[in-house]
Formats: structure tokens, C-alpha cells, sequence
């Protein structure tokens, strides 16, 4: 559902900029806050979700974001000016955000350690799944009949959801202690918190740390350079942009779906490493890319890539559109195996159990306030050249590795008993 959400606006927005009711009809901007307002919606998720997973449950919370998930995409399909779009996609954000937040904190407390790092990056390799679920649906479908697709997921985890336990650690929170030991059949501890026990850094400790995993994932720049993706590929002579989208989802989930099946052997921190690494060589040559392409920009104040990209000497783009090309998969790639996946991962395993849904609540309000900002202000980097954007990118990636190496807790292996003892010990 939450990859669906995501993936609707690349098919989607192309055909609403050339569509011919002018009531529904989107010009830059609009388009621009069509595919970033869902971040604001999942923001509010975020905080809602925080609320939600520790007063009606981890299992319930899933099935009651199914509701705005559903009517967002009515509103959609319904809709008869720009408005209706925008609720529509604020809905299902509301919804992606509760998502994102609950389905990690499910996964942790179900699993067993062995298993825990395999499924909590599936979560991922869900998402990325939606997304490229989208873009080959936006083939062929048009708008509203693919807003009626992307409904069917969140009513099918509802039917899904039913059938399924609360997690034992709730239920024992919950003083209910028969349905926990039930519950434990199939996976698996209890009280509430006090804002003064953040001073206790064995619970601060691991909120700094998520948060600032949240952060950093978005600074990397993986909503812009996903919002010029098809700028690259025509730029590159790919007539047709929508299959790129699918090429680079397909990307995404050949690499996620290789982080979820290596993550408990690597370990967390070295994918973390690799990812970084690879992202901030590759960001640096999408800023050689364009240093090359428009040597002169530094005397140019609009920092737009579509600008830049059409301002560009005459044949100079195509001869190096290759090396465009190739920093986009590495990109990608590089953020699926790492980026992407590890920090919802780690959010979910490192906070103690009476804080975690506070905690999660502020990671991904962070990751999606961030999401909107470098989504929606790419474009009014005023003070940046077009190249400078991307090493800023690069430089933001770098860091990533330096905070992984010096912060971040290996988790491999331990169950969250012995995270959460790492941290008291620390």
C-alpha cells in the first residue's frame, strides 16, 4: 500500500500536466505539491501512528489506517479539480505515514532474532515492490483506474490482518497475559514512560540516534534525484520516460531484495558503509555531469536542472549522457542495498520497549518532514549551482558513513533485550 502511495505520482503527474480539464489540469507547481503533499500527510501519520501503536495496538493500528488509505484514493477517483487531488493524496499519506511506522515496530516484536533483520528489510523491499508496481500499471492504466488499483492493497492487508495475532509484547503491557502466551505460538515484553526518563540515556541515546538516521537518509538526495530521473533517461535518448521509471524500479528492488537476504550475515553497519560509499561517488559524478555539461553556470542564478539541463551547449549533454545514466543506477542501487532499508530496520530494534512508540512516532516525522523539504525546495537551492546541489549531496553522504562508524550500534544477532542492555550498559 505504502509503495503504491509512493509510486502513483511518476505515471500519474504526466498525464494530469497534458490532461484537458483545466479544473484538474496541473502546471509545475501543482505538480510539484501533488507529489510532495503526501510526505505532509505521512508526517501527521507519523505522530498519529506514534499515538496509535501504544494505546490501541500494533495489529488494530494496521487495520484502522486501511480506512484513510481507502478513502483517499476515492477522493481521487472522484475528484473534480486540483483540491480533491491534493486531500486525496494528504489521506493517503496520513495512512503511509501510520504505515511506516507501525508495520517495523509489528516485524521487531514478532520475529525471531535470526530472522529479524531479513524481514525487517522486507518492509522495504515492499515498498520499492509498490513502487515499481505503480510505475508498470501507469503503462497502461490511466489515472483513475490506477488509483482504483493502488485501493485493493490496504484492503487486502486488512482481510489479512484480522487473522493475525497482537504482539505478545503489547498484550503483556496490556496485563493480558493468556493472549500474549497465544500470541507467543507465533512470535513474543512491559510499562509505560515518563518524558523525565528521557534524561536517561539509555533512552535518549537511541532517539538521537534514529532520528538522525531519518534525517540523513533523506539529505542524501534520494527525492531529488528520483524527481529528475526521467529528465536523465530522455536526456540520454530514452524515448520513453515511463519505462525508465520501471527500469529504475526494478533497480530498486533487485537491490533491496540483495540487502534482505544478506543483512543478517553483513551485519547492519556494513551495508550502511557500502551504501554511503557508493551514493557519495555517485552523487559526485551527477555534479561533474553537470559541471561538464554547463561550465559557464556559475554566472547563472537559477539552479533549476530542468533549466539547466535545457540551457546546456548544444550536443554536449548527449555525448556524456552516459555518465548521467550510470550515476543514477549507482544511486539507486546504492541506496537500496544500505539507505533505503537499514535505518527503518534499526529504528525498530533499537528503542526500549516503554518508549518505542514516542520515539518511532519522532523518526518518522523527521524522515518525512525532511522528505518534504529536499522534495518540494530542490529547485529554490538559490545559493547553489546545479552541480554544487549534488555535491552538497555527496558531502551529506559522507557523513552518513562517518555517523554510522562512530554511532550506530551493530545489532546483528541480538535480540532486543540485548540491544536495549547495550544501551543501559553505555
Amino acid at each position: 500500500s505504502f509503495g503504491f502511495v509512493l509510486g502513483y505520482s511518476s505515471p500519474v503527474i504526466p498525464e494530469l500536466r497534458k490532461i484537458s480539464d483545466p479544473e484538474l489540469r496541473l502546471d509545475s507547481n501543482q505538480a510539484s505539491w501533488f507529489g510532495s503533499v503526501v510526505t505532509l500527510g505521512a508526517a501527521a501519520g507519523g505522530i498519529l501512528g506514534g499515538y496509535l501503536v501504544d494505546k490501541v495496538g500494533r495489529k488494530l493500528s494496521l487495520m484502522l489506517c486501511s480506512v484513510p488509505y481507502v478513502f483517499g484514493y476515492i477522493v481521487i477517483i472522484s475528484a473534480q479539480n486540483v483540491w480533491m487531488l491534493y486531500f486525496g493524496r494528504m489521506l493517503t499519506g496520513l495512512a503511509s505515514g501510520i504505515t511506516s511506522l507501525v508495520v517495523p515496530v509489528y516485524i521487531s516484536e514478532v520475529s525471531h532474532p535470526k530472522v529479524r533483520g531479513m524481514l525487517g528489510s522486507c518492509v522495504q523491499l515492499m515498498v520499492v515492490t509498490g513502487i515499481l508496481g505503480a510505475y508498470i500499471a501507469g503503462l497502461t492504466l490511466k489515472w483513475r483506474w490506477l488509483a482504483v488499483l493502488c485501493s485493493f492493497p490496504s484492503c487486502i492487508m486488512l482481510f489479512f490482518m484480522s487473522f493475525m495475532p497482537e504482539t505478545p509484547r503489547f498484550l503483556l503491557n496490556q496485563n493480558k497475559h493468556s493472549e500474549a502466551i497465544a500470541a507467543l505460538r507465533f512470535l513474543r515484553g512491559p510499562h509505560g514512560l515518563n518524558l523525565s526518563e528521557f534524561k536517561n540515556p539509555s533512552i535518549y541515546r537511541p532517539l538521537l540516534i534514529g532520528v538522525a538516521l531519518m534525517f540523513f537518509q533523506q539529505v542524501t538526495g534520494i527525492n531529488a534525484v528520483m524527481f529528475y530521473a526521467e529528465t536523465i533517461f530522455e536526456d540520454a535518448n530514452f524515448k520513453d520516460s515511463r519505462m525508465a521509471s520501471v527500469v529504475v524500479g526494478s533497480i530498486q528492488v533487485c537491490f533491496t531484495a540483495v540487502a534482505a537476504l544478506i543483512i543478517d550475515k553483513t551485519g547492519r553497519k556494513v551495508l550502511l558503509y557500502i551504501s554511503g560509499i557508493i551514493m557519495a561517488l555517485s552523487t559526485a559524478l551527477f555534479g561533474l555531469y553537470f559541471k561538464m555539461v554547463l561550465p559557464n553556470q556559475n554566472n547563472s542564478s537559477n539552479p533549476d536542472v530542468w533549466f539547466a539541463l535545457n540551457s546546456a551547449s548544444p550536443g554536449t549533454e548527449s555525448s556524456i549522457s552516459w555518465l548521467a545514466v550510470v550515476s543514477l543506477g549507482l544511486f539507486v542501487a546504492g541506496f537500496a542495498l544500505g539507505w533505503g532499508p537499514v535505518p527503518w530496520l534499526v529504528i525498530s530494534e533499537i528503542f526500549p520497549l516503554k518508549a518505542r512508540g514516542i520515539s518511532s512516532g519522532a523518526c518518522v516525522l523527521t524522515n518525512w518532514v525532511m522528505a518534504f523539504l529536499v522534495t518540494k525546495e530542490f529547485n529554490d537551492l538559490g545559493f547553489l549551482t546545479s552541480y554544487g546541489t549534488f555535491w552538497l549531496f555527496s558531502a551529506f553522504c559522507c557523513l552518513n558513513v562517518t555517523f554510522t562508524a562512530f554511532y550506530v550500534p551493530e545489532t546483528k544477532g541480538q535480540t532486543l533485550e540485548q540491544i536495549e542492555a547495550y544501551f543501559r550498559r553505555s
